[in-house]
């Protein structure tokens, strides 16, 4: 059995200096984040109002980390961590300005729309891997589950009060003001990252040849797919984001369409998925070590399909709340469990391409299944769409339960323990 950690494996992540500075810069930034995912979201709906149009968004939004995250996985081993977060975040915050600029100026069209979101999605693709890698140079193995589930805690508050944030300004500003407070936000994490001094300094990695960048990008994927535990992992992540996630990428539709609540329904609803990922890293977070956390990740793939299944089931918006919320915890626990295994089982010259592996598939499949359903969506609703991918997502459970057991002898360990025969 894995050794609870309660309340004081939180405290005593939370007591290390460099991850606390970090964590609430990151915050902030997250905030910022949500606040304009949010806005690009509505003020799409009122620009196009089209389902296909979300998914279009969505798509561009998500899918340049799958183009990009190898090559940004393969830099995050090869350059100063810290230095290449400060530079992505700024090149993000200039992207958005000119969002906000163009929504005040009433420039804006889903056309303009959608380039600025494009390349405001290939800067966060090369930011993923940084920001996810450079955690456990900030507290170490001993304390990763934990500072990995506060990262998460910290961005599904993010996810609540961005949203709230968002419905709130929009309604009584408009977009752009939303939107400058992202920039204000990605400000403010450039600064404090300042006072963040990793474990052992932010040390530039050996130089290596720009030219053996394609073989290190074949050595992660040969890696991953080798792996016994880490090969079944990446395609549960691969199938629960691509037929479980994408609802939350559609709520905008689901909000108005469905539920007739407009901006508002939208806000609580994102705001409720934000509070079930709350409460399960929250629970994450006081979790001591990485034994049980395949099983957990294993149960949490069911659960998936009977939320999704509860939110398009029903007309009634509280039904549809209670819904999203146990999706938001589900999704939440499997995220923070699938990344504390591979952060924990994998060496460290081999993080960055992980990480990037992870944001490819985190990051980059919901935007595949948005832009799918989103278009399926036209023509018969989305409530059928994404149902079909709630079965989906049980035909993977009853897969991935027959391996588990196989999965926790090679995920629960660290990579210097003697390998599982």
């Amino acid at each position: 059995m894995a050794e609870e950690g309660g309340l004081g494996a939180f405290w005593r992540t939370l007591t290390i200096p460099n991850y606390r500075n970090y964590m609430a810069g990151n915050f902030v930034s997250q905030t910022g984040l949500w606040t304009q995912r949010i806005a690009v979201q509505w003020i799409t709906w009122e620009l196009t109002g089209s389902t296909t149009w979300l998914g279009i968004i969505a798509f561009v939004d998500f899918f340049p980390i799958v183009v990009m995250a190898p090559l940004a996985g393969a830099y995050a081993d090869r350059i100063e961590r810290l230095r290449g977060i400060r530079l992505f975040v700024f090149l993000s915050a200039i992207l958005s300005a000119i969002i906000a600029f163009l929504a005040i100026s009433d420039q804006l069209n889903e056309y303009i729309l959608s380039g600025l979101v494009l390349l405001n999605g290939t800067v966060l693709a090369f930011n993923y891997p940084f920001r996810l890698a450079i955690i456990h140079q900030l507290v170490g193995r001993d304390a990763l589950t934990s500072a990995i589930s506060i990262n998460s805690v910290g961005f599904n508050i993010a996810r609540i009060g961005g949203p709230a944030l968002a419905g709130a300004i929009i309604s009584l500003w408009g977009i752009g003001p939303a939107v400058i407070f992202t920039v204000v936000a990605d400000v403010i994490f450039i600064l404090a990252l300042y006072s963040v001094h990793p474990i052992g300094g932010d040390t530039r990695p050996e130089a290596k040849p720009a030219s053996a960048i394609p073989r290190e990008i074949k050595e992660g994927f040969r890696y991953a797919m080798g792996h016994k535990g880490i090969a079944p992992l990446v395609i549960v992540l691969t199938i629960t984001t691509i037929f479980g996630r994408p609802l939350n990428e559609l709520l905008a539709g689901f909000s108005d369409a469905v539920f007739g609540m407009g901006v508002s329904g939208l806000a609580w609803l994102t705001a409720m998925y934000g509070l079930g990922g709350l409460i399960g890293c929250i629970e994450l977070a006081c979790y001591s070590g990485i034994e049980g956390l395949t099983r957990k990740m294993v149960r949490n793939v069911l659960v998936i399909s009977i939320a999704v299944f509860g939110f398009v089931a029903t007309d009634n918006f509280y039904v549809g709340l209670c819904s999203i919320a146990l999706l938001g915890y589900t999704l939440a626990v499997i995220g923070v469990v699938e990344q504390s295994l591979m952060q924990a089982s994998i060496p460290d010259e081999m993080r960055g391409r992980m990480m990037s592996l992870y944001s490819l598939i985190s990051r980059g499949c919901p935007g595949i299944g948005a832009l799918m359903m989103g278009y399926l969506g036209s023509f018969e609703g989305l409530r059928l769409p994404v149902g079909i991918g709630a079965i989906l997502c049980i035909v993977v459970w009853l897969w991935i339960r027959r391996r588990q057991d196989l999965m926790a002898a090679h995920l629960e360990r660290m990579p210097d323990d003697p390998k599982p025969v």
